[in-house]
Parts: structure tokens; sequence; C-alpha cells
């Protein structure tokens, strides 16, 4: 017994002695025992087991519906003869020019941080 307990257990005797408070032990009023602790813990791993799983399997489907679409529009673009994507082209940047030339920064800035970067 530790010298915590000892005083406890001294001070829960002289207050009954004195009937000035009915005492229960303190072990028997509040013991927590580990298995409620352990039973928390077991819940609440359980409950993000499932939220992690939950959210795996909505990436999973995110991704794969991507990559999806991706594939559909290589296939799509694969099969079209190279002069038709060029007017297409020009005809997207006749209907949105500002969007081109953002599109065309774009393209610049990483092509050029690519270029730069395998010269180090």
């Amino acid at each position: 017994m530790s010298e915590f307990e000892a005083e406890v257990k001294k001070a829960e005797k002289e207050l009954e002695q004195q009937s000035l408070v009915p005492v229960e032990p303190i072990e028997e009023a509040y013991r927590v025992t580990d298995d409620e602790y352990l039973g928390d813990w077991k819940m609440q791993a359980q409950e993000y087991q499932q939220k992690f799983q939950d959210a795996a399997t909505k990436a999973k489907d995110f991704a794969s519906e991507k990559f999806a679409q991706a594939s559909d529009k290589f296939k799509e673009i694969s099969n079209k003869d190279p002069k038709e994507l060029v007017e297409e082209a020009k005809e997207f940047a006749r209907q949105k020019p500002g969007q081109t030339i953002l599109i065309s920064a774009a393209v610049g800035l990483v092509l050029g941080l690519l270029l730069k970067g395998g010269r180090r």
C-alpha cells in the first residue's frame, strides 16, 4: 500500500469515528477497471478503423472513376487525326483566348521548371 493510500484510509477512519460523513471505501465507490478503459479504447479504435475504411473506399472509387475518364479521353484523342486536333485547339483558342493564355503560361512554367531542374 502506498503512502497516499495509507493517508486516505487514515482520513476515512477519522471521519467515520467522528460520524461527520458516512464514508464509502474509495476503492469500491470510484473504482474504474482496466477493462472499462480498454473497452472505450477498443470502441474508439473500431470507430476510427471504420472511418478509415470508408475514406479508403471513397478514395478508391474516386480514383477509379477519374482513371476511367482519363482513359476514355486518351482513347478519344488517340483515335483522332493530328490535323483534327490542331483545328480543335485553334477553335478553342478563338472561343476562349484568356483561358488559352493561362494554359499556355502554366505549361511554359512547368516545362521551364523541369528543364531548369534537369540541369542542376
